[in-house]
């Protein structure tokens, strides 16, 4: 398959010019026109079940490219195995101040602080209601900044969304909306996903909830999200969200921006992460792995360390398009070179 040349040329050259704000909205509006690759890669020994979700394969991209659920079908025909649109909150927010998001070339990252910016819950479900449901597709769900019950918010996620997605994920780690990590604690969380579950129990039956952690906790935290996910039967766990630490060696300029990183700085965190909660959970609840993958190698490594699927989106900044049918092209290798028939059999090899 060949990438069409008008995408990836604005993808690699153009793009770069302008400010990463305006270039997101500009490949969205292409995507949306039919400008996006289309690829039919036959990975039948990249398929896995999760969470009840029969996967074709296990790259996804994940949440914060398509906040307003504009173009699905355009990026699964992009190659990816499943797509996750989002974060969207119950009613429409500008987010924070422009700029917001910022590259760091020199470090394959980009810090953004966006603050859950999304068109709410209302324009998104209209959306997914119009597609015809060929490719699977879970919404990233967030809280209203001002919200005075957070977990309300996501209870009207779930309502509003029931029947219209494959999974919802609750996001309760974006860095950028003041309080809301504090959902992470033992308590808050034990009372949101009940609330959450009870949702989807009574409008979703049987659709997944998936959690996404942040990868700056402290052990006690990583001990309290374990043992609620156990005892609550969580479908799967998304590590990580974007961080807000920095190492002392990146070299962008815009590396002193506030706002989470994510891309290249958050591969290691973000593994050694998954790895940790692997060691905690194993194979009772599915691990999701994202977090600075940009090859078939990275993508390999997370599934290694636990993952049983994958997602990217700032790769996407500096490769381009043709980005996942290389993943995918490249993924069997992997599997040949340690001996696995399925991707399935490689899922936390590494940490044995």
């Amino acid at each position: 398959m060949k990438t069409p040349m008008g995408l990836a040329d604005l993808g690699s050259r153009a793009m770069g010019l302008l400010d990463a704000e305006t270039a997101h909205h500009l490949t969205i509006r292409m995507l949306k026109a039919g400008f996006g690759p289309k690829v039919n890669i036959d990975t039948p020994r990249l398929a896995i079940d999760v969470a009840g979700i029969s996967f074709p394969n296990p790259l996804g991209l994940a949440a914060g490219f398509d906040k307003n659920a504009e173009t699905p079908d355009a990026a699964l025909d992009m190659g990816f195995g499943f797509v996750e649109v989002g974060a969207v909150t119950p009613r429409p927010q500008a987010g924070n101040p422009r700029p917001r998001v910022f590259r760091l070339r020199a470090d394959a990252g980009v810090i953004n602080r966006y603050g859950f910016n999304n068109e709410g819950l209302e324009a998104v479900a209209a959306r997914l209601k119009s597609r015809a449901r060929a490719g699977i597709v879970g919404v990233n769900l967030g809280a209203n900044k001002d919200s005075e019950d957070r977990a309300e918010d996501y209870v009207k996620g779930v309502r509003a969304l029931a029947g219209l997605v494959d999974f919802f994920t609750v996001n309760i780690s974006s860095p950028n909306t003041p309080r809301l990590r504090a959902l992470q604690s033992k308590a808050s969380l034990e009372e949101l996903m009940r609330r959450v579950q009870a949702a989807r129990d009574e409008a979703a039956t049987g659709t997944p909830v998936f959690l996404k952690i942040a990868p700056d906790l402290a052990d006690e935290d990583k001990a309290d999200i374990a043992d609620v996910a156990r005892a609550m039967k969580l479908d799967a766990l998304i590590i990580s969200n974007t961080t807000i630490s920095r190492a002392p060696n990146l070299r962008s300029a815009e590396a002193a921006q506030a706002g989470g990183l994510s891309g290249r700085p958050l591969f290691a965190m973000s593994t050694a992460l998954l790895r940790e909660f692997y060691g905690v959970v194993g194979k009772d609840i599915p691990l999701i792995g994202v977090g600075g993958v940009a090859s078939a190698r990275d993508a390999y490594e997370k599934i290694l360390a636990g993952a049983s699927l994958v997602q990217l989106y700032t790769a996407l900044v500096y490769a381009g398009p043709g980005l996942p049918s290389q993943i995918l092209k490249e993924l069997p290798s992997f599997l040949d070179a340690d001996g696995f028939a399925q991707i399935g059999d490689a899922v936390g090899a590494g940490t044995v």
